[in-house]
């Protein structure tokens, strides 16, 4: 059982680059271009020891709340106790990658709007549609045809011997 309780115990297999991916980083987690209301994945780089967040906040999503000109201040709800809180944040931006939570929500937005505007066009009424996901539902009705196939009679076996 370890003793020790420092900043980054227990964190070896955490931080560690994957097979091959050691060294320098890739001039595009530099280059791109980071707003302030954006939603970020907080991924501690073990590269790169100076702005490394908490091992807590690896994996976590939180949004942008300051950019300054090495990092980015984020917020991220965390869980003390029996309550929430905001906790404020600043990570270097090689921990720190744009995240896709919203990507399948702006999908259907935009899938939306084209729907409404071919409806606009076409001169039908606007109707309405959710922006909500809805269940994938019931598959539809089918025949199966048994040309090809032999009908099978399923039933309960009196005695099955195991061991023959």
């Amino acid at each position: 059982m370890p003793h020790s309780f420092g900043y980054r115990a227990r964190t070896r297999d955490l931080f560690a680059r994957k097979f091959r991916q050691h060294g320098r980083l890739n001039q595009t987690t530099y280059l791109r271009s980071i707003k302030v209301g954006d939603f970020v994945d907080v991924v501690g780089n073990g590269s790169v020891q100076k702005g490394m967040p908490h091992k807590f906040y690896h994996g976590k999503t939180g949004k942008v709340w300051n950019v300054t000109p090495r990092a980015i201040g984020v917020v991220i709800n965390k869980t003390v106790g029996n309550r929430i809180m905001a906790k404020k944040i600043h990570v270097r931006i090689e921990h720190a990658r744009p995240s896709r939570c919203q990507e399948d929500f702006k999908k259907r937005v935009v899938a939306k709007q084209q729907v409404q505007a071919a409806n606009k066009v076409n001169g039908q009424e606007k109707l309405p549609m959710p922006a909500k996901r809805m269940p994938a539902g019931c598959t539809p009705a089918h025949t199966v045809k048994t040309k090809k196939t032999k009908v099978e009679l399923l039933h309960a076996q009196t005695h099955v011997s195991f061991y023959v």
